[in-house]
């Protein structure tokens, strides 16, 4: 990343929601790194592992940490999570990949919602001068629409006709809210940005691992499956979280940001997986897992221009390998 190093937002204070997931651990300690004080949202404030990874970041960190009560649902907490912030950094969302019983329960209504409520918040908090949202490459794939050939970029939304059709609810969900979002920030006069990630992988901070690491488990067991519908690229966790702050601290950014390390096809990262853990039982896969999606080097433009230098895959792979060894994830 560009720009330079901690120290120079000291005194500034910023809500992160969601903040004891596996982006917003490492967002929090990016943040207090760089002198900001934190208003750390979380489901709840007396589980203490939600918490206690947290409190040890703050521990070590230049910046103040208070953790607040953050259900999306609940809109009184939320706004007093956001008062006294000069920026909100909005990551909570459920990410229900399968097993989804309940789609309205289970992801859209507090996707959108949540959002919603995430954004009043802001709003009414009166001192909150941007907002960075984060959604997902699932609000670009899938889109068996966008023009054969051509690089998907911030321009290409899911399809949610196909993901109703084929029981797709998470994309639907992450597009839903963004949506929802822009709406917001238009009728508000609220300046609000987005970021895009694409599989989030990397250094395992919280007790538990995400959705994206968990792909990588199942992977390096054997695993088959394909996620033609979630797959649009790798990127690492402190990648996002520096996207994150370049949003927030860079005036002119504007719009959704895609933020992978390349546009790449899940065989071609299975592929770098194996070549680099050849003693795991990495399966192979055809060389179109995601047919119609065009690879892209270089693709996060946006944020390329902002500064941000994307790590390589190998790297992604290698310290998401060795944080779940480490973590006793994986053997």
């Amino acid at each position: 990343m560009a720009s330079g190093g901690g120290g120079e937002w000291k005194g500034e204070t910023v809500l992160v929601t969601g903040a004891s997931g596996f982006i917003g651990s490492c967002l929090v300690r990016r943040l207090l790194a760089r002198g900001y004080s934190v208003h750390a949202a979380v489901l709840n404030p007396d589980d203490k592992a939600e918490t206690d990874h947290l409190h040890a970041l703050a521990a070590a960190g230049e910046g103040r940490l208070s953790v607040f009560p953050g259900d999306l649902l609940d809109g009184a907490a939320l706004l007093a999570a956001a008062r006294g912030c000069s920026g909100v950094f909005h990551l909570a969302s459920p990410c229900i990949v399968d097993r989804v019983l309940d789609p309205q329960a289970q992801l859209m209504v507090p996707a959108v919602e949540g959002t919603l409520n995430v954004l009043r918040a802001a709003k009414d908090a009166g001192g909150v001068r941007r907002v960075v949202v984060t959604s997902s490459i699932s609000a670009i794939v899938p889109s068996p629409g966008w023009p054969a050939g051509e690089v998907r970029d911030e321009r290409c939304w899911t399809d949610l006709d196909y993901c109703e059709k084929n029981g797709v609810w998470y994309p639907a969900s992450k597009t839903l809210a963004e949506k929802a979002a822009w709406r917001f920030a238009e009728e508000n006069g609220l300046d609000v940005v987005v970021v895009n990630p694409g599989t989030v992988m990397g250094p395992v901070i919280p007790p538990t691992i995400n959705a994206s690491m968990a792909m990588l488990v199942r992977l390096l067991e054997g695993c088959t499956e394909e996620y033609a519908d979630f797959y649009m690229g790798p990127v690492h966790v402190e990648d996002v979280a520096l996207a994150h702050i370049l949003l927030y601290e860079n005036p002119s950014a504007s719009g959704r940001h895609l933020c992978v390390q390349s546009i790449a096809q899940w065989s071609d990262f299975a592929s770098k997986v194996a070549e680099l853990y050849p003693e795991y039982k990495v399966p192979k896969f055809p060389k179109d897992t995601q047919p119609g999606l065009v690879r892209a080097e270089a693709a996060s433009k946006k944020l390329i221009a902002l500064g941000l230098q994307f790590s390589p895959m190998e790297k992604i792979i290698r310290d998401s390998v060795e944080s779940l060894k480490s973590r006793g994830f994986i053997s």
